[in-house]
């Protein structure tokens, strides 16, 4: 898109030097400008969007690096209930059918990750990911992304 509006400013301010060179009309010209000033004008937004997009992307990532650098808990007890937990959700994913990517974007949600993040994170359209959470929340049998959570901490909460 970036290239796109860059060509049309390109392409703009040229024919405006040419029409200026051949004595264009001032009603003529200044429809030239104001086209190039809205072309420059959208440039210079989305490569201001763009590198939000990227200082949020490098934010996340080292957010990323982070969390998967904290030492792992002490206790026995908390590893155990953390790796039987992960495979009761391994499990329910394949009971659901899951896609190798749709439990990767499961997992995600479940972490607390946005859409957007997830997104960023696997270097897919956010549209891709909205698909496939709603693929995940089709196949089990939820209305969104809260039930989904809630479908798998609604027995550890329970009183026994």
């Amino acid at each position: 898109m970036m290239v796109f509006v860059a060509l049309v400013a390109l392409a703009s301010g040229g024919d405006m030097l040419a029409d200026l060179a051949h004595g264009a009309d001032r009603a003529h010209l200044l429809q030239e400008g104001l086209l190039l000033a809205l072309a420059l004008m959208i440039l210079l937004w989305l490569w201001r969007d763009h590198r939000s997009q990227r200082r949020a992307l490098v934010a996340l990532q080292q957010e990323l690096e982070q969390i998967r650098s904290r030492p792992e808990p002490e206790s026995a007890q908390v590893l155990s209930v953390r790796q039987h937990f992960s495979a009761a959700i391994n499990d329910q994913f394949g009971r659901w059918q899951l896609t190798p990517s749709e439990a990767e974007v499961g997992l995600m949600l479940l972490k607390g990750y946005s859409l957007k993040e997830v997104a960023m994170l696997r270097g897919t359209a956010e549209r891709t990911i909205r698909q496939q959470a709603s693929a995940i929340y089709q196949k089990s049998g939820v209305s969104g992304r809260h039930s989904f959570a809630a479908w798998f901490l609604e027995d550890l909460l329970t009183p026994q």
